[in-house]
């Protein structure tokens, strides 16, 4: 993982001859208190299952039976955000149309373009008119309160930088095909309708949450970006990545830009109902400070490892599925990074109602403290026996116009 870029406001007005040395933004709150996060996301999920109960399709799994047997989604898409740690994304406000799949200007970016939409500083509830392929010139830098839903078609971003959540919150990401991510960078792009800034090079990450909160990746396809598939650094927290289907990736997921980044201490991440699938090598996820829960996941392929990290970050892994690789020397599930087994010892790493299949063991380490487990629980473990049923739609749903998706 490189040195992490810093995005630069800048007035409409800044000449590019300038030369001045700025700052990177600081973020304009403290980072929540864990415990009081838990406790609200334990609210929101009980008051989502009372109000939408009846919506319950029976599939196991918590997120998608709040909607997916609703034959009428289409018109009823702002249903989706009652998960995904209270991400709203752009529920309340108006349904944007992308009609143009280009991106010729992201200074500059026209009416229709998916860049239009997602930097306009008002909640938009982003849908797409049709299949579409979108190569984006430069990162797609989000402006809060948006939701990107490509429920109803077939939508790739693709074969260029792709989606950059930079200080800012209240994003959901569903239903997109994001691959073949590649750099982008030294050049302007334009973040809001006031603002623009110059971009060093970026990293060619497919999602990249940096600094960013109440964010949530749910039912997208991720595969063979230059970096991570999804990475969260710099303070970001209150993030959750469900239902993917990840493949053909080296280094899939970093959650922690690096072991001094303090601000990274009160990370909490959700990994829930993901299918980790065929091609994959290492860092599903790979941790630093932080606490993070990794529930009914489907661990199908590792080359290296399947759960990593460093600094001492605490990991709750419940209910997963681990199908161990036949190389007898990848069968462990977890990686201990940059530490003497006299530090990492100490750090609370738990497995509980975990699946082994073909040898796969889990090195388990600290001393289970309960109050460390609450801060990283954020739903209720299903069965892993389970886990095949829960995962079974990962990835972008096919989902058809008067019919549950």
């Amino acid at each position: 993982m490189a040195a992490k870029l810093f995005f630069f406001l800048l007035p409409s007005f800044f000449l590019p001859s300038a030369i001045a040395t700025f700052r990177a933004p600081t973020l304009s709150a403290a980072v929540p208190d864990p415990e009081l996060v838990v406790k609200e996301v334990h609210r929101s999920i009980n008051a989502s299952r009372r109000q939408l109960g009846y919506l319950s399709c029976g599939t196991g799994n918590p997120i998608d039976d709040c909607w997916r047997c609703d034959p009428n989604w289409e018109t009823n898409r702002q249903r989706l955000p009652h998960f995904g740690r209270n991400a709203l994304g752009g529920k309340g406000g108006a349904t944007y149309i992308v009609t143009d799949s280009g991106d010729d200007d992201p200074v500059n970016p026209k009416p229709g373009t998916l860049r239009y939409g997602v930097i306009q500083t008002k909640p938009l509830w982003i849908v797409f008119q049709r299949d579409m392929v979108i190569q984006l010139k430069e990162e797609l830098m989000m402006n809060s309160y948006k939701t990107l839903d490509g429920r109803g078609v077939s939508v790739h971003i693709a074969g260029g930088p792709c989606i950059t959540v930079q200080y800012v919150s209240h994003i959901i990401i569903h239903g997109l095909y994001i691959h073949d991510c590649k750099q982008g960078g030294n050049a302007y792009v334009r973040d809001s309708p006031e603002h623009y800034g110059w971009r060093t090079l970026s990293d060619g990450d497919g999602v990249s949450i940096f600094g960013g909160s109440h964010v949530w990746v749910d039912h997208c396809t991720l595969s063979n970006c230059r970096d991570g598939l999804v990475d969260v650094i710099q303070g970001s927290t209150a993030i959750t990545i469900s239902n993917n289907y990840m493949t053909h990736h080296d280094k899939v997921m970093l959650l922690g830009h690096s072991d001094e980044m303090v601000q990274d201490k009160n990370m909490q991440v959700t990994i829930a109902f993901n299918h980790f699938g065929e091609g994959l090598v290492q860092r599903m996820p790979r941790c630093r400070l932080g606490y993070f829960h990794v529930v009914n996941n489907d661990y199908t392929h590792w080359e290296m490892y399947a759960i990593g990290g460093s600094a001492a970050p605490t990991i709750n892994s419940q209910g997963n599925r681990f199908l161990a690789p036949d190389d007898r020397f990848s069968k462990e599930v977890t990686k201990r990074e940059d530490s003497p087994m006299s530090e990492w010892k100490n750090w609370n790493w738990r497995s509980e109602g975990d699946l082994m299949l073909n040898g796969a063991f889990f090195t388990l380490s600290g001393a289970g403290a309960s109050s460390s487990y609450a801060k990283a629980s954020s739903l209720g473990a299903r069965s892993s026996s389970l886990v095949g049923a829960i995962t079974i739609s990962a990835g972008a749903l096919v989902c058809k116009k008067g019919r549950s998706c």
